[in-house]
C-alpha cells in the first residue's frame, strides 16, 4: 500500500529537523509545518503504527529504517526537482512550492530518468 502524501511530508519534516538537532519532538514538527499539535499527534500515532517512526519515553521522534528510506526518497526528489526548476528560471520560492507537489506524484521510473538525464547517462 502506498503511503499518503501527508505521511511522506511528516517523515520528510522529521528527517530535515533531525539533521538540525539531535532531538525532534512533535511540537517541533507542528511548528515547522504550521499544523496543530493534535493533528501532528494523530499523524505520529499512525506513522508509529505503520512502523515508520519510534517515539521514545521522553517523546522524541526517531525514524525507523523504513521511515528514513521514505523520508530520504522524498527529500531527494524535493531537492532535485527544486534545483531543476530553479535552473530553468523559476523563482526559488515557486520552484520549492511546485517541487513539493511534484515529489509525491512522480513515478520512480520518471524520476530515475530525470536523474540519468541530469547526469548525462541516458
Amino acid at each position: 500500500m502506498r503511503m499518503q502524501e501527508s505521511g511522506e511530508m511528516y517523515l520528510e519534516t522529521i528527517l530535515i529537523l533531525s539533521e538540525k538537532t539531535d532531538a525532534v519532538r512533535s511540537l517541533d514538527v507542528a511548528e515547522y509545518m504550521g499544523y496543530s499539535k493534535p493533528s501532528v499527534s494523530r499523524a505520529v500515532g499512525l506513522l508509529k503504527e505503520g512502523g515508520y517512526l519510534l517515539v521514545g519515553e521522553t517523546g522524541y521522534l526517531t525514524l525507523t529504517e523504513k521511515g528514513r528510506e521514505v523520508a530520504e526518497k522524498i527529500y531527494e526528489r524535493h531537492t532535485t526537482l527544486t534545483a531543476i526548476l530553479t535552473e530553468l528560471g523559476v523563482s526559488e520560492k515557486t520552484a520549492a512550492k511546485d517541487a513539493c507537489k511534484m515529489e509525491h506524484v512522480i513515478s520512480d521510473e520518471t524520476f530515475d530518468a530525470i536523474k540519468r538525464h541530469i547526469k548525462g547517462t541516458d
